[in-house]
C-alpha cells in the first residue's frame, strides 16, 4: 500500500508546465498550466497546501528548464522524484496500457508512481549541482581551445608551417608562446641569432642550452619556409589573437579544476581518492567524475549508474544461448 497516493504530474516545458492531479489512480478534474516562475511556483503551492497529506511532485528532468522547477521544490521541502526521460518512457511502456505513440504527459508521469513506485531519495548536496555546472563549463573551454588550436594551425599554414615541428608537441603553452614571438619566418630572419636567443631564454621554462638548440632549429625552419603571406599580412594579427586565446582558454581551464576539486572535496572526498587510486585516472577525470556521477549512494546497482549515465548494454537469449552484446 502505497503511503502516498496524492501525486501531481507536471510535464515540464520551456516557459511553462502542465500540471495533473491523480488522487488513487483517478485524475483529479482537467490540468491546469503554471508559468515556470516564482508566479506559477506561488500558484503550485497554492495548490500543494489544499491537501492535508502533502502531495508528491513527480516530473521528468528536461535539462535546464526542469531545473528552477526543482529548486522551488527543494526551498520547500516538497517531496519530488526527478525522472529520466528515457527511464519515464520506459516506465510507461512497460506498466501502462497506451499507443507505442503516446507522449509522457502530465498525467501518465503520475500513474507511473503508482503503477511502478520508485524509490524517493534526498536531494543531492548543492555541491554537486555546482561540480556539474562546472565540468560543462570546463567542456565549452575544451571545445573552444579545439576551435582555436585549428584556426592557428590553418592560419600557420600560409605564414610559417615549419614552426609546428619546433617542439615535440604543437601544443602548450611554451610552444604557443614561441609562435606569439615569431608568427611569420621573415620574424626569425629579421633579428640576428643573439636576439632570437633572448627572446626565447625569457620564456619560462627554457633554459640556456635549451634556448641555444631552439635558436639553431628556429633559423633551419625559417630558411626552409616560402611563405604565401607577407609579415604584414592581417594573418599575423589572426595568429596572435588566437594564441591569446589559447593561453586564456588553458589558464582558466586550469582554474575551473582547481575550483572543482575544492568543490569535490567538500561534497565527498572519499570518492575523488578512491577514482583517483584508478590506474589511468588523474585529478581532471577524477574531479569530472564525481560532477558527473553525482553522489553514487543513491544507486542501489551498477545497473542504475548505467540508466543514468544513458548506456544500455544488449542483450542476446534463447533456448541455449544467452549472451552480452555491445552498448546499444
Amino acid at each position: 500500500m502505497m503511503k502516498q497516493n496524492i501525486i501531481f504530474g507536471i510535464d515540464v516545458s520551456s516557459k511553462s508546465s502542465t500540471v495533473c492531479v491523480v488522487i488513487d489512480r483517478i485524475k483529479q478534474g482537467e490540468t491546469f498550466k503554471i508559468t515556470n516562475d516564482s508566479f506559477g511556483y506561488q500558484d503550485l503551492l497554492d495548490r500543494l497546501n489544499q491537501y492535508l497529506i502533502t502531495p508528491l511532485v513527480v516530473f521528468e528532468a528536461t535539462g535546464v528548464y526542469s531545473l528552477s522547477l526543482q529548486a522551488f521544490l527543494e526551498d520547500y521541502h516538497i517531496k519530488y522524484l526527478k525522472l529520466n526521460p528515457l527511464k519515464a518512457k520506459k516506465l510507461m511502456d512497460n506498466n501502462l496500457r497506451h499507443n507505442k505513440t503516446d507522449k509522457v504527459d502530465a498525467y501518465r508521469l503520475a500513474l507511473i508512481q503508482f503503477n511502478a513506485p520508485q524509490k524517493l531519495r534526498a536531494p543531492q548536496p548543492k555541491e554537486y549541482h555546482e561540480l556539474q555546472n562546472a565540468s560543462r563549463y570546463y567542456e565549452e573551454l575544451t571545445q573552444a581551445l579545439i576551435i582555436n588550436k585549428n584556426q592557428l594551425h590553418r592560419n600557420l599554414q600560409s605564414t610559417f608551417p615549419q614552426i609546428e615541428s619546433i617542439l615535440s608537441t604543437s601544443s602548450g603553452r611554451v610552444y604557443w608562446t614561441i609562435v606569439s614571438l615569431f608568427p611569420h619566418a621573415q620574424y626569425v630572419l629579421n633579428h640576428n641569432e643573439n636576439q632570437v636567443f633572448q627572446s626565447l631564454l625569457a620564456i619560462s621554462g627554457i633554459g640556456r642550452q635549451r634556448a641555444h638548440y631552439l635558436t639553431t632549429r628556429l633559423y633551419a625552419l625559417a630558411r626552409q619556409a616560402y611563405p604565401y603571406d607577407n609579415e604584414s599580412s592581417i594573418t599575423i594579427r589572426a595568429i596572435q589573437r588566437n594564441i591569446a586565446n589559447l593561453l586564456s582558454l588553458s589558464a582558466e581551464r586550469d582554474n575551473v579544476i582547481n575550483y572543482m576539486e575544492k568543490l569535490a572535496m567538500q561534497a565527498n572526498a572519499r570518492s575523488l581518492n578512491i577514482y583517483e587510486s584508478i590506474p589511468g585516472i588523474a585529478k581532471t577525470t577524477a574531479v569530472r567524475l564525481v560532477a558527473e556521477l553525482g553522489d553514487l549512494s543513491r544507486f542501489d546497482t551498477s545497473a542504475q549508474i548505467d540508466a543514468f549515465v544513458g548506456i544500455d548494454p544488449g542483450r542476446y537469449q534463447s533456448g541455449e544461448k544467452d549472451s552480452h552484446l555491445g552498448i546499444t
